[in-house]
């Protein structure tokens, strides 16, 4: 018996225990050394009651989480009445410099957390994955050796300057709530503070500064009084074509990242599902430059398409490239771009 993907409605939500893992990312890798040198995984977990904390993980144990999940649940696994398709695991690399792999795995693992803990409710209570994201003794004794660089956005120092601004004229903000930072670069302050503002991080968190304390703090804190003056910057774009079967629907997404450097195709799959919530099973899709519709299958398709929209004769705007995305099975789409 194969069990349909369960949505993770709030039903299914409601019924968890407070301290399962709903979401998980790398915040930074540590070396230990020993009779041979090996990195560990500085996990930031946290549950659905609220919880936060850090786990170290080595990638064997990554391995043997999804050896045994995959003999439990996988599509070949003949003992269990419950099967579903697991995240893809990337494979052992016997070769090269130990911090490079390991910083190679970060995105790649990060993804493997997101898309487990998005499974059905039964596999966050299965005992193993609730063992491997359990913050042990160990973990909580445990002090990172680090700043912790992957878990936040960077900050800066306040530099001197000669001619100081009137504070009447300052970018500033107040204090809606007290948000109390949990790490030497976040800025901590009660509600009602007046925040002085330096710089926008990204498009949640500010830098500023309240009573000679500088730090970085998130925009849902505070109700700006004088905006930060408007950067110059090229904003990038990437224009999603969402093709139904009676209907095609554009939706545009703001990219972070520099439009040169090409995303992988993992990376842009990802991408998708955050920005559009619902349409986890859609397929990626580009025009190329005689206008036939070619679906995207691995990373060297994502770079024909990019290099595609580098070429001198590529019509110059802010949407580098384009996305079609269709269901799987329609396949009507292709025929009416001919």
């Amino acid at each position: 018996m194969s069990l349909p993907r369960q949505l993770r409605d709030e039903s299914d939500f409601s019924q968890l225990p407070d301290d399962v893992p709903v979401s998980a990312h790398i915040a930074d890798i540590e070396e230990k050394k020993g009779l041979t040198n090996y990195f560990m995984f500085l996990i930031s977990v946290k549950t659905k009651g609220g919880g936060k904390y850090l786990v170290y993980r080595r990638y064997s144990q990554f391995h043997t989480l999804n050896a045994t999940l995959e003999e439990r649940y996988g599509p070949e696994s003949p003992s269990s009445n419950y099967r579903i398709s697991l995240p893809i695991m990337p494979g052992k690399v016997y070769m090269g410099n130990k911090r490079d792999i390991a910083e190679s795995r970060i995105p790649i693992l990060n993804i493997y957390m997101k898309t487990l803990l998005s499974l059905p409710t039964w596999v966050l209570l299965d005992e193993d994955v609730r063992l491997f994201f359990y913050q042990t003794t160990h973990d909580k004794d445990t002090m990172p050796s680090g700043r912790l660089r992957r878990l936040r956005p960077p900050t800066r120092k306040v530099r001197s300057d000669s001619t100081p601004i009137p504070d009447s004229e300052r970018p500033r903000a107040e204090a809606l709530y007290d948000f109390m930072g949990n790490h030497k670069l976040e800025l901590s302050f009660s509600k009602g503070d007046l925040v002085y503002l330096l710089s926008r991080i990204n498009k949640d968190w500010l830098e500023g500064t309240v009573k000679d304390l500088t730090g970085i703090f998130p925009q849902s804190y505070i109700r700006i009084i004088k905006d930060l003056p408007e950067q110059i910057v090229t904003i990038s774009w990437l224009r999603c074509y969402l093709h139904r079967e009676d209907l095609c629907e554009i939706r545009t997404i703001a990219l972070e990242d520099d439009v040169n450097v090409v995303p992988s195709f993992q990376q842009l799959l990802e991408l998708i599902r955050k920005e559009l919530p619902g349409e986890e099973e859609v397929v990626l899709n580009y025009l190329d430059e005689e206008g036939d519709m070619i679906r995207l299958l691995d990373d060297q398709d994502v770079r024909v398409m990019v290099s595609q929209s580098h070429r001198p004769s590529a019509r110059k705007t802010s949407i580098p490239w384009q996305l079609h995305l269709t269901h799987p099975d329609n396949f009507g789409v292709y025929e009416q771009c001919r």
